[in-house]
């Protein structure tokens, strides 16, 4: 099976402008995502997907593998595809790596990968428990619910499930909930056929792209592990993971 890791990086952010370019360190962001998925023993290549020619000459520079892609393109998913597809390397296994997750635990990236030794797997993504319940309630944390087979059976940013009858301040001692993890794998040829779907309404009401997939029957294999994600979307999360992270 030969797997390239994609990751996808905008220069345009109305939350943080120029965000793959900002130093954490002596590495800029996207190069630090970069040389993380390098680490991963299990992946063939790995490629950044850009819109903006300052960040093809910034991983150019460094010495990374990297590819324009149309800068009207609707989604990561759709940057995605349309750098696999315009590299024509026969690639089995994509996985869409954030742009935004500079301490991304490549063992992660890895497990993510094996789910796909079942035949039966066309689309793959991560999931971690929630132990605080602030992170529960925030609905910039997506939540998932998932079935026996941990397949997603729904993603919100709404608490799922909803405990009722019991005081939302003990719902972590009465049930458990997961968070979802933005890291993507797909087949190919699935990858190739979700681009081609059309917004659904569950999606456009949650603006969670994987809702569209759900909602047109597709099923989400869900890896569970113990990493908690850190991705960068403001500024003010910079500061905080060099706080964090001791840089």
């Amino acid at each position: 099976m030969k797997v390239a890791i994609i990751i996808p990086a905008r220069l345009a952010s109305s939350r943080f402008p120029e965000k793959p370019l900002a130093f954490i360190g002596k590495e800029t962001m996207i190069q630090r995502v970069y040389n993380q998925a390098l680490k991963v023993k299990t992946a063939d290549s790995v490629f950044v997907a850009t819109d903006h020619q300052k960040i093809y000459d910034h991983v150019v520079g460094f010495g990374g593998n990297v590819v324009i892609t149309d800068p009207q393109l609707p989604s990561g998913t759709d940057r995605v595809f349309a750098a696999a597809r315009s590299l024509n390397q026969n690639f089995d296994l994509i996985v869409n790596l954030q742009g935004d997750e500079p301490f991304i635990n490549p063992e992660v990236i890895e497990a993510l990968i094996a789910e796909f030794q079942n035949p039966e797997v066309q689309i793959a993504t991560m999931a971690s428990q929630i132990t605080d319940i602030e992170e529960v309630i925030n609905p910039n944390l997506v939540k998932i619910v998932l079935s026996d087979d941990h397949s997603a059976l729904y993603f919100s940013r709404s608490p799922i499930p909803y405990l009722r009858g019991v005081k939302q301040a003990d719902w972590l001692n009465h049930g458990i909930f997961y968070q979802h993890i933005g890291l993507y794998a797909y087949r190919m040829d699935t990858l190739g056929k979700l681009v081609g779907l059309e917004q659904s309404p569950l999606e456009k009401m949650e603006s969670l792209e994987q809702l569209r997939w759900l909602q047109a029957g597709y099923k989400i294999k869900v890896s569970l592990t113990d990493y908690k994600s850190f991705g960068i979307d403001t500024p003010e999360d910079l500061q905080q993971a060099k706080h964090l992270f001791n840089i």
